[in-house]
């Protein structure tokens, strides 16, 4: 979540419980696209007072692809390939659009696209480098969680160590 870090805090904690809620009531955890419709809900639900996020929701659909929601503060979302969010998304989003959808290339969609995870991860690594010395509001340190079938890792890079 990018934005206001108490109400990111305070969104989880409300989430989390849901979540907790829900496996106790039903006996098996909530799958991502409902998980996606709770966060909207949740959201729309404090539009006049909102929680100051700008969140991304990523996981596994029920075919076990992978799915990505980008919400804005009051619930509005829509389902992406990829996405981002926070202060240097503007520089990260159009190099996302570039290297990994191919889009907006000058020689067009016939160059080789992204074949593994692991060269997704590289170029995300690269541009959030990137973003992170160019933007000031961006971190210390960025947590990449890598989802497959098989379950999911985190990758740690560090921006900076001054």
């Amino acid at each position: 979540s990018a934005g206001m870090q108490a109400d990111a805090i305070t969104l989880q904690k409300n989430l989390r419980a849901r979540l907790v809620w829900y496996e106790h009531q039903h006996g098996k955890t909530m799958s991502t696209p409902a998980i996606a419709q709770m966060l909207g809900n949740t959201l729309y639900y404090k539009r006049f007072f909102p929680y100051y996020t700008f969140n991304i929701l990523a996981g596994l659909d029920n075919e076990g692809r992978g799915c990505v929601y980008s919400y804005d503060a009051i619930g509005s979302h829509e389902r992406l390939a990829y996405g981002t969010s926070g202060s240097g998304s503007v520089l990260v989003q159009p190099t996302l659009d570039s290297q990994i959808a191919r889009k907006n290339q000058v020689k067009g969609k016939e160059m080789p696209g992204v074949n593994t995870v692991d060269e997704a991860v590289d170029i995300i690594k690269d541009v959030l480098a990137s973003a992170g010395e160019r933007d000031i509001y961006t971190g210390d340190t960025v947590e990449i969680y890598i989802m497959t079938r098989d379950g999911f890792r985190t990758d740690v890079l560090r921006l900076r160590d001054d």
